[in-house]
Parts: structure tokens; sequence; C-alpha cells
């Protein structure tokens, strides 16, 4: 009988000592600020970890063109047009995308890329309205963007779908103006004669 009231107590006392933990954190939700009294966003940017897997930096620079984050990826959401370099050997890159409606920051592209040209960045807002938004051609993004040097934004990427060149190529250099004819050197008179 005495070990029955002693389970008894024991019991109570488990129960109160949870429901006293539950009412605590219960009365702290109170006295703590809303996430959106914390931090007003967009204004004032969420603080987020160091190692954050956000939308990608690619710096169009230094890639080579060598697929390998586009063979590494598990759901097949690297996109890369790559032409045979006409001068020396490798590939220049045409165009670079990735689809965002896919893709699930696993950072596995990171890894196998030999000159480190496409890392996570901490960038983790892009709102669009349809599914086009979301692919997005860092090739045909501003400079700065493509280049890994500014976060990515929904702005710059509907402006990337206006643009229709690269950001690395520039008009070709117009033709030379056709030289004007040579003009004969002046010649002497013939000399006259009178009579």
């Amino acid at each position: 009988m005495l070990a029955w009231l002693r389970n008894i107590r024991v019991a109570i006392r488990t129960v109160a000592q949870g429901m006293w933990i539950t009412l605590w954190y219960f009365l702290q939700t109170y006295k703590r600020k809303a996430f959106t009294q914390h931090f007003e966003y967009p204004e004032l940017p969420v603080p987020v970890k160091p190692r954050y897997r956000g939308f990608h930096k690619f710096d169009l620079t230094t890639c080579i063109g060598c697929d390998k984050c586009a063979r590494i990826c598990p759901v097949d959401c690297i996109y890369i047009d790559k032409v045979k370099n006409p001068v020396g050997k490798g590939f220049r890159v045409n165009g670079f995308k990735i689809d965002y409606t896919k893709c699930m920051f696993c950072a596995l592209c990171v890894d196998p890329c030999p000159v480190d040209c496409i890392f996570m960045g901490s960038t983790h807002d892009q709102s669009c309205y349809t599914r086009d938004g979301c692919i997005v051609d860092f090739a045909k993004l501003p400079v700065e963007i493509a280049w890994g040097q500014a976060t990515l934004n929904p702005t710059a990427i509907q402006a990337s779908k206006l643009t229709v060149e690269p950001v690395w190529t520039k008009p070709p250099d117009p033709p030379p103006p056709p030289k004007p004819p040579a003009a004969a050197p002046p010649t002497a008179p013939a000399p006259t004669t009178t009579s």
C-alpha cells in the first residue's frame, strides 16, 4: 500500500512539473515581441546565419563551362548554354540558368566547381508573380549581380528578361569608314607652243 501511495505522489509531482513548464512557456509568449516587431521587413533585413544557403551567387568571369555543377544537381535545375571558344581552348558560356522552382538549395553544385564561380549567397527573398520569373539567367543579369558582387533581387531578374545580349558582350566595332579614292598627284600643265 505504501508503494502505491509513493507512485501516486511521484505521478502527481511529475504532472505538476510538466504543467509548470508548459505554463511558463505559455506566459513567455506574451512577454516576447512578435517577429514583425523585431524586424521591419523589408526595410530592415532579417539577419541570417553565416552558413545560410540562400540564392546562388555566380561569377561569370571565372566560369569555364565545365558543366560539373549541372551534372551533380540532383533535380536538374541548372542549364548551361556554351559554345566552343574559337580562340584557344575551352568554352564560352552564353547562358547560365537556374530554375528556382526546382532548386532545393542543397549546395551540391558549389563543391565540384573547380574555379569556385558558383556559391551560395544570403539572399532569401525572390518574389515573383509567374513561374517564368523563377528561372534566372545569370548571363543576362546586370554586371554587379552576374559577377557575384551584388545580391539577386526580383527587379534585376525582371529586367534581365528584357535583355537580349549577355552582359559580357559589347556591340561589334563599326567597320572603318571607306577611304576616299586617292587623288592623282597634280601634273604639270603641258607646255604650250605659240607660233
